[in-house]
């Protein structure tokens, strides 16, 4: 049986960095209600949100 190696990915090599944000409490904690309410992490929402808001953003 040949031993095959076990391969890990360093972190943040699937796209993604870790950042620090300031955020107000009451945001906070309507994010993490729905979060609760449809099973996606705080982080995965936040995340499809991000991506909302700069995918339909209008400077003007």
């Amino acid at each position: 049986m040949k031993n095959e190696p076990l391969v890990i990915k360093r972190r943040g090599e699937d796209g993604s960095k870790i950042i620090t944000i300031r955020i107000k409490e009451e945001i906070l904690k309507s994010i993490d209600k729905i979060a609760a309410e449809s099973n996606y992490s705080r982080n995965e929402l936040i995340c499809t949100i991000l991506q909302h808001g700069v995918n339909n953003l209008e400077i003007q």
